[in-house]
């Protein structure tokens, strides 16, 4: 298996577009996450140029065991940008018709599928490395009361955070096998939530439906959106749900298995 990471790595590694993509995502999300309480604190200093304060460090977004869940949940709209990039990765491979000479060298189809998932996989394992690192830096330095014990409490978020990011790349991947054109797999990577909101709120919306709504819970994207719920609620006197749900893992490994089967079958019957 680690002979098909390499050969898909290297593929990669050899386009430019690989290194924009991933370095702005790194990028972007190391500095996002990590710079989120300065910014506050430069939005609190502009309302007291109007004659109101607001006192930014009462409000625990960056405290043990809070940042957990806030910076998990805030970190996985960046998923979108790494999507973009297993997209044009599977694309191209149509495109350049690297997939057929691979092929023609003696790799089977499900072992270039099985190269793709490796990739996600560890692309997935990087979010979470360098996530844990932010996470652990911001916290130590703006929890003002350390205790120990809270470090530990909400760490299952950085599971639901893989399972998250690699069912989402999985997801882009199908997309990329079925569609075969980077361009308008990429619209429709953008447009799969909102797609996604418009048969929800067709078949579940007020007085139609009433005893199925509980179905939402298995559409595709709204499995992978479970997984780290909205936190900030909480800051508003609300009750939010604080705690990774063993449901919403199991329908988001059901779902992630099947877009990778579902692109090994696309695959398989396709003639390259």
């Amino acid at each position: 298996m680690l002979h098909l990471l390499k050969i898909d790595l290297k593929k990669m590694t050899s386009y430019r577009t690989f290194w924009i993509i991933c370095g702005l995502y790194f990028i972007t999300l190391g500095f996002s996450t990590a710079s989120g309480m300065e910014i506050l604190k430069w939005i609190a200093s502009k309302f007291e140029d109007f004659g109101s304060s607001l006192n930014v460090n009462r409000i625990p977004l960056y405290h043990f065991p809070d940042i957990w869940q806030n910076l998990i949940w805030f970190s996985g709209l960046f998923k979108l940008v790494l999507s973009i990039m297993v997209v044009i990765s599977i694309t191209n491979e149509y495109q350049y018709r690297t997939l057929r000479q691979n092929i023609i060298d003696g790799m089977s189809r499900f072992e270039f599928v099985l190269s793709k998932v490796l990739t996600n996989l560890l692309l997935s394992v990087m979010s979470v490395g360098m996530l844990l690192l932010i996470v652990m830096v911001t916290g130590l330095i703006y929890t003002p009361e350390l205790i120990w014990s809270d470090i530990l409490v909400g760490t299952e978020f950085l599971l639901a955070y893989f399972i998250e990011i690699f069912a989402f790349l999985s997801y882009a991947l199908m997309l990329g096998v079925f569609v075969q054109r980077s361009g308008l797999t990429i619209v429709l990577l953008m447009l799969s939530h909102m797609i996604e909101a418009i048969i929800k709120v067709n078949l579940f919306r007020e007085g139609l439906n009433p005893s199925i709504g509980w179905l939402k819970q298995f559409f595709p994207l709204e499995s992978i959106t479970n997984l780290v719920p909205l936190p900030f609620a909480r800051y508003a006197f609300q009750e939010i749900q604080d705690y990774v749900s063993i449901t919403a893992v199991a329908i988001a490994l059901g779902w992630t298995f099947l877009f990778n089967y579902f692109s090994y079958l696309k695959l398989k019957k396709s003639d390259i």
